[in-house]
């Protein structure tokens, strides 16, 4: 299948919780499946957690690969203090821990993308027993160097797509792109079913999804039983991450 979901309709949607990793009252934000959860279900899941000035998660891991997006705000990740600035990308193995990730005084907003709903709830590192939680992966946690996006006028006047590679798998289907596209132009997207799928999501401008226009933080998530989908930018252009999970999460 296909999915589409609009970013300004999601955060309309956005509540209040209490964080299990921090404790604090911060914000939450449900794209796509449950918030959390410990078995395996049809379909994507994809949160938004927007975390208090200076809050910090503890380490911890989950048990399904995710692309994190920290989209808002800025803070840092890691015991040595990697910035994390707008629009920073990190992929995740499952079974991989990562963190602390602490806030920065204007707070920080970051994206959980997940090809499908499976057991996601966290498990922190200062819990009694986690090791018994661990199961083989790659432990692969990467993260990029912050996306640059184009200023309106000239995103809307691009004449080329371009395509910008973040991460690539070495041994397997993984890959994180950036695709530039001015006003109108169409691009056809990779081919799911090379892939354990893929997600589009827009940093910049808007993209047409079915007739429908899908600006900022909106996502499209392509199943990887699909055919490639095609990417069609609004009428200012689109600045969008194509996001390839491995096709071994799906066995």
């Amino acid at each position: 299948m296909i999915y589409a979901r609009s970013g300004a309709e999601a955060l309309s949607e956005r509540i209040e919780i209490v964080s299990p990793g921090t404790g604090h009252l911060h914000w939450g934000t449900v794209f796509f499946g449950p918030r959390s959860s410990r078995e395996r279900a049809p379909g994507p899941q994809a949160t938004m957690s927007e975390l208090d000035a200076d809050e910090s998660l503890v380490p911890h891991f989950h048990g399904v690969s995710m692309f994190q997006l920290f989209i808002a705000g800025s803070g840092t990740i890691g015991n040595r203090g990697q910035q994390l600035k707008p629009l920073t990308i990190q992929f995740k193995d499952h079974h991989t821990a990562y963190g602390p990730i602490t806030a920065g005084p204007q707070g920080l907003s970051f994206v959980a993308l997940r090809m499908f709903t499976g057991n996601s709830e966290p498990v922190y590192l200062n819990a009694e027993g986690y090791r018994d939680r661990l199961k083989p992966s790659k432990r692969r946690n990467l993260t990029s160097e912050p996306v640059a996006f184009s200023i309106e006028p000239l995103l809307r006047s691009r004449k080329d797509v371009s395509w910008e590679t973040m991460f690539k798998g070495e041994d397997d289907e993984m890959h994180a792109s950036v695709v530039r596209l001015g006003a109108g132009m169409t691009v056809e997207g990779p081919d799911p079913r090379q892939s354990g799928g893929y997600y589009v999501f827009v940093g910049n401008g808007s993209i047409i999804h079915e007739g429908a226009e899908l600006a900022l933080w909106s996502m499209v998530v392509v199943e990887n039983s699909e055919s490639p989908y095609t990417i069609e930018a609004g009428k200012d252009g689109a600045e969008v991450l194509v996001l390839e999970f491995p096709k071994s999460d799906l066995e």
